[in-house]
C-alpha cells in the first residue's frame, strides 16, 4: 500500500502512521505543522509540508500516485467552531474540497476520513449505532457531517471509495514511546488530566456533577488512540479489496464516568488528583456511548484497551 496521511504529524495522524509502517505500507505524511509536531515524523515515511487549503501543493503532492488517502487534517475544538466558525468552514469544508478534487484529478479512489460521534448531537438512545438520527449540535460536528456528504456526492459521481471513522472519545498514548508530541492547548479530558499531574495545571475542572448517573458525573465512552489506528488500516484494506463506502463508529461500548477517570488517575500515579466543580457546559449529554458492532462485523476491528486504567496508563 502506497498511503498518504494528511495530518500524520498530530495526535491520531502520527499513530496512524506508526500502525501503517507496522503493516508495511509505504508512507508520506502532509502536514503544515500548525498542531503537529515534527517530533512525532517517522523517519521511513517521507514527509510534505504543506495546507489542504493549498490546492496547487495538495495536487502536485497525490500525483506522486497513492492507493489510498487518510485525512486527519481538519480542526478539532468544539468550543472554537462556535465562537469562530469561518476557520472551521474554510479549514474543515474547503480542505475537505480541495483534498476530493484533488484525488479527483491525480486518479486516488479511496479515502479514509476522521469523522466524530459529534455527527449525532445529543443522543436519542443508547449504545449511538450508525442509524442514529444525525443532528449536531456544535460546528464543528456540523462540518463533520457535511464533510461525510460530500464524499458520499464524490462516491457517487467520481468513483471516490470512502470509509468515514467517527470516533468517539480518543484518549491513551502510543505504549511503545514512539509518539511523542503532545497537543500544546489539550480539549480532551485526560491530556489535561495529564497536565494537571505534572503540574501544568492547578486542578482539574469538572463540569456538573448533578447528572443522573451513577456519580453525578458525565459518562463518555474513550477508545484508545492505538486501536483508532489499527482501523484506519482495516478501512484502508477493505476499501482496496473493492468493498463499498461506509460509515463505522469506534467506541469500546463502555462507559466511564468522569470520578472514575480520576480514580483511575489517581491509582496510576500514586497520588490524589485536585479536582474543582464547575458548572455544567451547555450542549454536554450525560450520557454518549458507541455501538461498534458494524466494526467489528465488518471491518473485523476489536479494541484491545477496554479497560480505563490501561488507558490512563498509557497517557500519563
Amino acid at each position: 500500500m502506497k498511503v498518504l496521511v494528511i495530518g500524520g504529524a498530530g495526535y491520531i495522524g502520527s499513530h496512524v502512521v506508526k500502525a501503517l509502517l507496522e503493516a508495511n505500507a509505504s508512507v508520506t505524511v502532509y502536514d503544515d505543522l500548525s498542531t503537529g509536531h515534527k517530533i512525532n515524523l517517522f523517519a521511513k515515511a517521507a514527509f510534505v509540508e504543506g495546507s489542504i487549503l493549498d490546492y496547487g501543493r495538495l495536487e502536485q503532492t497525490m500525483r506522486q500516485g497513492f492507493d489510498a488517502v487518510v485525512h486527519l487534517a481538519a480542526k478539532k475544538a468544539v468550543g472554537e467552531s462556535m465562537e469562530n466558525p469561518e476557520l472551521y468552514a474554510e479549514n474543515n469544508l474547503i480542505g475537505m474540497v480541495n483534498i476530493l478534487n484533488a484525488m479527483s484529478k491525480s486518479g486516488c479512489k479511496v479515502l479514509v476520513f476522521s469523522s466524530s460521534a459529534a455527527v449525532y448531537g445529543m443522543p436519542e438512545y443508547l449504545p449511538v449505532d450508525e442509524n442514529h438520527p444525525l443532528n449536531p449540535i456544535n460546528f464543528y460536528g456540523f462540518t463533520k457531517l457535511e464533510s461525510e456528504r460530500l464524499m458520499a456526492w464524490y462516491d457517487r459521481l467520481k468513483g471516490i471509495k470512502y470509509t468515514a471513522l467517527r470516533y468517539f472519545n480518543a484518549a491513551g498514548y502510543d505504549p511503545d514511546g514512539a509518539v511523542k508530541g503532545r497537543d500544546s492547548k489539550p480539549q480532551n479530558l485526560l491530556p489535561i488530566v495529564k497536565e494537571v499531574v505534572d503540574g501544568q495545571r492547578e486542578c482539574l475542572l469538572i463540569f456538573g456533577n448533578d447528572y443522573d448517573t451513577r456519580d453525578g458525573t458525565c459518562v463518555r465512552d474513550y477508545v484508545h488512540v492505538s486501536d483508532l489506528a489499527a482501523a484506519h488500516v482495516l478501512a484502508i484494506r477493505r476499501l482496496l479489496e473493492g468493498r463499498p463506502s461506509a460509515v463505522y463508529n469506534l467506541g469500546t461500548s463502555n462507559g466511564v464516568t468522569v470520578k472514575e477517570v480520576v480514580a483511575a488517575a489517581e491509582k496510576v500515579t500514586g497520588k490524589p488528583l485536585p479536582v474543582r466543580y464547575v458548572d455544567r457546559r451547555p450542549g454536554d449529554p450525560a450520557v454518549l456511548v458507541a455501538s461498534s458492532k458494524k466494526a467489528e462485523t465488518e471491518l473485523g476491528w476489536k479494541p484491545r484497551y477496554m479497560r480505563i486504567e490501561d488507558i490512563v496508563k498509557t497517557e500519563l
